[in-house]
């Protein structure tokens, strides 16, 4: 109980702390991450990468999309399926015509886009309220996140701000964790 609790603080801290962004810091961070991520060689191999549309509060890395689509990379974004209450992994080709707001209001691919392996994927980018350097992520606590990237075989980075980086955050055996976490000005490979 004492964890649960202890989740509830860090998210409502880690909330507050990244209002405090603007728009010209958002745009600014989520630029200079872009462009940390690009110099890493798991992002030059990486053959198919599943991005997250950005809500308030995260970083943005659709011009990233828009750059992996013209690299040739396979640019995927989760989707909600209502059917087995999961998010899947589907694949975007026209990042603004192939995605419209899906649950909770979040952009998804469009029901014409096709699911792919999770099996498969070689990078998976990773939203959260928090992470720490032992690789945990601390979501939004409904576990969505923590399914989808449990599914997946490939490497797994948390994104976030530097302000989002804890010393610890209490961790659960369904946690997911991270093989990399990258904030606009660090590139962390978590080693467990």
């Amino acid at each position: 109980m004492s964890q649960i609790r202890s989740k509830t603080e860090l998210r409502r801290e880690l909330r507050l702390s990244v209002k405090s962004h603007s728009e010209a810091q958002r745009s600014a961070a989520s630029a200079e991450a872009g462009a940390r991520l690009e110099e890493q060689s798991i992002w030059k191999e990486a053959r198919s990468v599943l991005f997250y549309a950005a809500i308030s509060g995260e970083l943005d890395l659709s011009r990233l999309m828009e750059s992996a689509l013209g690299l040739g990379k396979i640019v995927l974004l989760p989707r909600f399926d209502a059917g087995t209450g999961t998010y899947e992994a589907v694949r975007v080709s026209h990042i603004q015509g192939d995605c419209a707001p899906g649950k909770y209001g979040i952009a998804e691919p469009g029901a014409h886009c096709g699911a792919y392996p999770l099996k498969s994927l070689d990078l998976a980018l990773a939203p959260g309220l928090g992470f720490d350097l032992a690789g945990h992520r601390l979501g939004r606590g409904q576990g969505f996140y923590d399914r989808l990237l449990a599914q997946i075989a490939g490497a797994k980075c948390g994104v976030a701000y530097d302000a989002q980086i804890m010393g610890e955050i209490p961790a659960e055996g369904h946690d997911i964790h991270m093989n990399f976490i990258l904030t606009p000005t660090r590139w962390l490979e978590i080693s467990y």
